[in-house]
Parts: structure tokens; sequence; C-alpha cells
């Protein structure tokens, strides 16, 4: 049986909650606090010397780590991760913005208002400004498609989906670009869907 280690207001934790949803796999959740530290501890670091949240343990003592990793490798021969050279290419281009011009921006600041720091932090200015600038660029690209490669619902659309359906929690305002809140909707609407406060019984 899988087992997760996710913390409950994760998006990265999201991205694997929501894939398993989709693919109604059957795991274990494991809650790490990440806020009282319990990602810090000799037991976890065993599971990833990195010590972050989420870890997918896919058997005794294999682990997997980084959120987008983990989503690939659940979605490999799925609908979720095409097999044509090019597109699997693509998912990778928006796994990779994601977590390089997307994520550091929109995600982290949306946990600076969540733990009560965002004012104290001198560079909430300049990461708002690149969230807006990650928003934009996702607006451009949706304007002509449905999701972000072609038709198809794949983990680029769940890894973008996890952190900027709560973009507004961090200060950002999402009316300025229509096309990626339809997008939205479109991935809310997906059969399966589980929202981000969902975990397995």
């Amino acid at each position: 049986m899988l087992r997760l280690y996710d913390f409950a207001d994760s998006g990265n934790g999201y991205k694997a909650r929501l894939l398993l949803a989709l693919l109604k796999r059957a795991y274990d959740y494991v809650e790490v606090d990440i806020l009282a530290g319990e990602s810090r501890t000799p037991e976890f670091l065993a599971s990833n010397p990195n010590g972050r949240i989420p870890v997918l343990e896919l058997e005794a003592g294999v682990y997997l780590a980084e959120s987008n990793a983990i989503q690939w490798y659940l979605a490999e021969g799925t609908k979720f991760l095409p097999s044509e050279r090019l597109a699997r290419a693509q998912v990778l281009q928006w796994l990779f913005f994601e977590q390089y011009s997307h994520e550091p921006y929109i995600a982290v600041v949306r946990h600076w208002v969540h733990t009560g720091v965002a004012d104290a932090r001198p560079d909430l200015a300049e990461r708002r400004q690149r969230g807006v600038a990650a928003l934009a660029v996702m607006e451009r690209h949706l304007a002509s498609r449905s999701f972000f490669i072609g038709e198809r619902y794949t983990i680029a659309d769940i890894a973008l989906y996890a952190y900027t359906h709560v973009a507004p929690e961090g200060g950002f305002e999402l009316a300025p670009y229509p096309a990626l809140r339809a997008w939205l909707e479109r991935v809310r609407v997906q059969p399966g869907h589980v929202p981000i406060t969902w975990r397995p019984a």
C-alpha cells in the first residue's frame, strides 16, 4: 500500500492527493506538521534528507520526494501523462515553469500570509510582482486552449492548479485573467476532482 507523508495546507501535497483521487488509488495518509518541525526530525529526514513534504512511500523503505516527481511516477501509463514524445516534453516544460516561475512566488506569498509574516518580509512586493508575471504567462497560454497541453487534462494542469486556485489567499487577484479562471473551472469539474481540504478516510 502506498503511504503519503503530507501537510494539510500544502498545495504541493495536494498535487499528489488530487492525482491519487483521480486515479482512485488507495493509500495511507500520514500528516506531517511542518510548522511544528515534524519534517526536520531524524525519522522524517531518513525518508527525505531535504526535509520537505510530500513524500510517497512506494514500499517499505522506498521513498519518492518532490511533488512533480511523485505526479510523474503515479501518472506513468495513465491518461494524465501523454505517451507522445513532444507532449511529454511539454508536460515537463510546465512542471519546470511551476517550480521555478510560479510556486516560489504564488505559494510562498500564500504561506507568508497564512503564517502572519508577510508584512515583515522586505521582498514581499517583488514576490507578488513575479507571481503576477507567472499568472500573465498562464493567461496568454490558456487564451487559445482548454488545458496546458492541447485539449487534454494532464499533470501539468494539476501542478499549476494546486496553488493557482488558492492564489487569492496570498493576495493575488484573479479577476484580470478570464482564460485562467475558465481553466480553473474546467479543472474543478473534472470527474473525481477533490478540493485541497480533502483527505482520505
